[in-house]
């Protein structure tokens, strides 16, 4: 038998101590919760909040995360595409999103605002009219992915080739085209 929360806040809680159970959670918040290694296959978290949580190393099989907000989260290593992807709604500020993968998902205007997300893998994900305000791309992988209409005015370190992803009205600051020319292993002075 699975657990249903509706509205409850859950905080200062260290899950390898006191696990959740599976189940729905929808609308509560957590806050300073460290899920770190926790496996969560086929949770289902429908507009939670996380603040301050750490979710690095977490299983994600199967889970749901349907307008959940993490803001100032630790989520490092992560396979968003093992997600339930016909639900998949997120967004992230202020976020560490470090080694994590967003292989083939659908993140169309997914908010991502001053997250690190270096070595992120996002090839084939659909990022249209994603806006990356100050996120730290080092070593992102973009390959076959959809860029349309992205904005990575405020971005850093990205490299994106022209070629290999989809990029019609995507925005790119003067600062930031060595980034999208590196491809072409030409030098900018």
């Amino acid at each position: 038998m699975s657990a249903y929360h509706y509205d409850q806040l859950f905080e200062h809680l260290l899950l390898s101590e006191s696990p959740l159970l599976v189940g729905e959670y929808e609308e509560c918040v957590f806050s300073h919760v460290d899920f770190g290694g926790a496996n969560l296959t086929d949770f289902n978290f429908s507009g939670c909040r996380f603040d301050h949580c750490n979710l690095s190393g977490v299983r994600l099989d199967g889970a749901i995360f349907r307008d959940c907000k993490f803001d100032h989260c630790k989520l490092l290593g992560l396979r968003f595409e093992t997600c339930n992807r016909l639900i998949f709604s997120v967004a992230f500020a202020d976020c560490l999103l470090d080694h994590s993968s967003f292989y083939q998902c659908k993140m169309k205007k997914t908010p991502l605002q001053r997250c690190s997300l270096k070595e992120v893998d996002f090839t084939e994900a659909d990022l249209t009219e994603v806006k990356f305000a100050d996120c730290n791309l080092m070593d992102a992988l973009f390959d076959r992915s959809v860029l349309e209409k992205a904005d990575f005015t405020s971005a850093v370190h990205y490299r994106i080739d022209p070629n290999i992803n989809q990029i019609k009205k995507a925005k790119f600051s003067l600062e930031g085209l060595p980034g999208l020319l590196s491809a072409y292993q030409i030098e900018i002075k």
